[in-house]
């Protein structure tokens, strides 16, 4: 496939990188010469130095045959502007902006159509970030939680603890805990390595665990692992921007919900449009405000600022005066690593979110839905199987004798209402929702050729 990616940024660079090693021909343009320069070293594509909306910039990158404009850059006005220009001009089939403004997202179902603003898909990360953090907060104790299939299936990871009941013991042991539920361990991940899960597989205590359920039994398979924690009651945020003001709407009204903002207009604006969270204005890191609002009796600390470093010391500071839980968002890719684990629990990144959301308009075959895991190490997919035994190369067949690559596996397949659990014996059918876990990210083009139907299939 022909990509334009807009923008060099974090984003643009990550996805880039995510693209170029699954044989896709691509081109970054962008307006700083140094940057592309870098970008080029280390990759192999197509750079093109310029204002990415401008005509003759994107016919050099060439648009007039791309297959997808993918625009990222800071700027929402140039990105939606870059792909009116290559709609109009150059009808790139598909083409995809980042829009950060709330006052766009508002009016999405409106503006973003062919005869107004031609977006075929908006990524909006605040939103998917917002989103991201309140499934942990349903699921406490959980490090990641991803859902397939409008929710009905999830893939979740957790750590394993002393004192779980599956540590120290077989996979196998599982079905015998649990008779009642099904689920699948898709990877371990041992001292940061990928291990097979097998039946005779012995969970150590820190090895994170990623499983599929049927989202109804996900905290029974939780309390297998680590001790079930109690749901969160008490929420504290710091940072009152678009994820922290989207956080606090989602969670007021089940939750006891306070918000630290530190500019004195926005925390009026938010004391007056939030319903029940109670707004207080002042510096998060404050020792003092922190103490004054009992942060010692909050469930979990939320630190949502745009200062990563700001982020990472409130939350350091939460959690010493006795916070339960404290989660950070990290903007920059190399420190999420860093400060996971220790003192704070929970690292996320913007840009893992929207690589996640762009990557599922990208893939190849019926993709729904793609998820980065492991800070981009590994993938979680859904795919719909679709054809016939003849036409496709999963269909009609035992999942034993479908040929997935190295380090991928089927974790669960999604039919109709039915989440079902794989085992070697399950036959595929025509319109199942597949969801698999590749440990190894080289093996995406594999996955989906085995989901593209054959040139006789017409679906």
């Amino acid at each position: 496939m022909k990509i334009i990616i807009l923008g060099a940024g974090q984003v643009g660079a990550t996805l880039a990188e995510n693209l170029v090693g699954e044989k896709n021909e691509i081109t970054v343009i962008d307006s700083d010469p140094d940057t592309l320069r870098h970008l080029q070293d280390r990759l192999d594509l197509q750079v093109v130095a310029g204002v990415g909306s401008h005509p003759d910039v994107l016919k050099k990158a060439g648009a007039e045959d791309a297959d997808m404009l993918i625009a990222v850059t800071n700027s929402d006005e140039s990105n939606m502007m870059a792909c009116q220009v290559a709609y109009s001009l150059f009808k790139t089939p598909t083409k995809i902006a980042r829009v950060r403004s709330e006052q766009y997202i508002i009016y999405q179902e409106q503006l973003f159509k062919h005869q107004d603003v031609p977006v075929d898909h908006l990524i909006a990360p605040e939103q998917l970030v917002t989103s991201a953090i309140k499934r942990l907060i349903d699921y406490p104790g959980a490090l990641q939680v991803v859902e397939f299939a409008d929710g009905k299936a999830s893939l979740v990871a957790v750590k394993a603890y002393y004192g779980g009941l599956l540590v120290g013991h077989a996979l196998s042991s599982l079905k015998e805990h649990i008779p009642n539920v099904e689920t699948r361990v898709a990877a371990i991940y041992r001292r940061g390595k990928p291990i097979r899960p097998l039946g005779t597989t012995i969970i150590e205590a820190d090895d994170e665990v990623f499983f599929i359920a049927a989202t109804k039994h996900i905290r029974a398979v939780m309390s297998e692992l680590q001790k079930l924690e109690s749901s969160y009651k008490r929420i504290m945020i710091a940072g009152g921007g678009l994820i922290g003001a989207g956080l606090a709407k989602l969670l007021e009204h089940n939750h006891n919900v306070k918000l630290i903002e530190f500019d004195p207009q926005r925390a009026k604006y938010l004391s007056a449009h939030l319903d029940k969270t109670i707004v207080f204005e002042g510096d998060a890191s404050d020792h003092e405000l922190l103490t004054e609002e009992n942060v010692e009796q909050v469930d979990a600390f939320i630190a949502v600022t745009n200062d990563d470093e700001a982020n990472i010391m409130s939350a350091m500071l939460a959690k010493r005066l006795g916070a339960k839980k404290a989660m950070v968002l990290i903007q920059r890719g190399a420190y999420v690593d860093l400060v996971q684990g220790g003192e704070i629990d929970i690292a996320f990144s913007p840009q893992q979110a929207t690589i996640s959301a762009l990557l599922t308009h990208i893939r190849r075959g019926d993709i729904v839905n793609v998820y980065s895991l492991r800070r981009g190490a590994a993938e979680a997919i859904e795919a719909i199987a679709h054809g016939d035994r003849n036409t496709s190369k999963v269909v009609g067949r035992e999942i034993r004798e479908i040929k997935l690559p190295p380090g991928t596996t089927i974790g669960a397949i999604v039919r109709s209402e039915e989440v079902i659990i794989a085992h070697g014996d399950t036959k595929i059918e025509a319109n199942d929702h597949i969801i698999l876990f590749l440990v190894d990210k080289k093996f995406v083009s594999h996955v989906e050729k085995l989901f593209q139907p054959s040139a006789f299939f017409f679906g």
